[in-house]
Formats: structure tokens, C-alpha cells, sequence
């Protein structure tokens, strides 16, 4: 199965993360990728360079941002793994590096699975 987990900080310290933060983040992306688990993870640009394409009443709409959210999506990760849980583990190890080498820094994760040809097979 596939998951897509996506990253949004809600507050951090001013200035760049600490680079043991860094380091730890990589080792870790390292170890993800070696145990075939990480297909692909990047940060994404603030919001203030994207758009938003929306539907609504039948009127499609482009917003530039940046987006009034307090919550900025920052990074994205997919990974393959058996199960949900073992999405949520890589997640958490991520999310507890920030915790415990940034005091200060507060976020959230959203682990989601995504879609698969298996899931839409023809009717029998």
C-alpha cells in the first residue's frame, strides 16, 4: 500500500532549523529509502507561490496565495509499506526528531493511502 503524508507546521522558533535537525532528517530519509519504504519526499515552497483552483456553485476560480491557513504544508513523503500502521511509524519517528531538536517547533502530520489500481476493479 501507498501513503502520502504531508507535513504542516503550526509554529516554529525564528531562524533555520538546527543542522543536527538536518542531518538526523536525512539519516533517517537514508534508512526509509534503504528499507524500501521512501519512494519520494521533497519540501514544498510557502504557499505565497502556489495558487489555489476552486469549484464552486459551478464557477471554477484561481487564487494566488499565499493562503490564509495558519497551518503551512511544508513537506510531503510517500512510502510503501504492508500497513497503515507502518506509515504512521516513519511519520512519527519524523515528526519526533522536530520535537525533540527544535524546542518550540509544533506541527501536525496527515497520513493518507492512496488509491491503487486494485481499488477500482471492475464489478464481477
Amino acid at each position: 500500500m501507498r501513503y502520502m503524508v504531508t507535513l504542516k507546521v503550526v509554529a516554529q522558533p525564528d531562524g533555520p532549523p538546527p543542522a543536527e535537525l538536518m542531518e538526523a532528517i536525512f539519516k533517517l530519509g537514508q534508512e526509509a529509502t534503504e528499507a524500501g519504504a521512501l519512494l519520494d519526499n521533497s519540501g514544498l515552497a510557502p504557499s505565497s507561490e502556489g495558487a489555489r483552483v476552486q469549484v464552486t456553485g459551478g464557477r471554477l476560480t484561481v487564487t494566488d496565495g499565499p493562503f490564509a491557513e495558519a497551518k503551512e504544508m511544508i513537506s510531503y513523503a510517500l512510502y510503501q509499506v504492508r500497513a497503515k500502521e507502518e506509515a504512521v511509524e516513519w511519520a512519527s519517528r519524523f515528526v519526533r526528531l522536530h520535537r525533540d531538536m527544535w524546542p518550540g517547533w509544533e506541527g501536525e502530520v496527515d497520513v493518507l493511502r492512496l488509491f491503487g489500481p486494485e481499488d477500482f476493479a471492475p464489478p464481477a
